[in-house]
């Protein structure tokens, strides 16, 4: 179950206590969460609360934007060696990037974040450069030998 809480982004107050954002996403995914521990057989409840002081809300919203801006750090060196790949290794790297970047992405309660350009280079550091196909003039001349269809394999002409 915990797995499952730090994949939403939670901020652990105390053991067994968790913080998020009241929002109906996180609500909702609460109460699924609630409803699995139940169905096997624990104890599980949902309390809102709010904090005491406009302090400590800020802490915690501190807290929970730092840490995701250390997965966006961390991605981005993850990244980094990806340009020396080989073209497949590459490819092969940046889905994986992408899809760790979503996920971050998904439990990521701070706009600001993505504002200050975190999120951006991880994103520009995930796409790999995109093969150039020659121009018009430089491909042989003629037509192409087959056609492929999404049906189908390919048909010559």
């Amino acid at each position: 179950m915990w797995r499952k809480l730090k994949r939403l982004g939670v901020a652990q107050l105390a053991d067994g206590v968790v913080a998020l954002p009241a929002d109906a996403r996180t609500r909702e995914y609460l109460e699924w969460l609630a409803d699995e521990i139940i169905e096997g057989g624990g104890t599980a409840g949902i309390w809102i609360a709010r904090p005491a002081s406009l302090a400590q809300e800020r802490e915690l919203a501190s807290s929970m934007a730092e840490a995701r801006a250390a997965e966006y750090r961390a991605l981005a060196e993850e990244a980094t060696p990806v340009a020396d790949l080989t073209e497949n290794a590459r490819l092969s790297a940046a889905r994986r990037l992408r899809a760790e970047l979503r996920r971050i992405t998904r439990r990521d309660y701070s706009p600001h974040l993505s504002m200050n350009g975190r999120a951006a280079r991880s994103r520009r550091c995930c796409i790999p450069p995109q093969p150039t196909l020659p121009r018009r003039a430089d491909r042989r001349s003629g037509p192409p030998a087959t056609t492929s269809t999404s049906t189908g394999p390919p048909v010559p002409d």
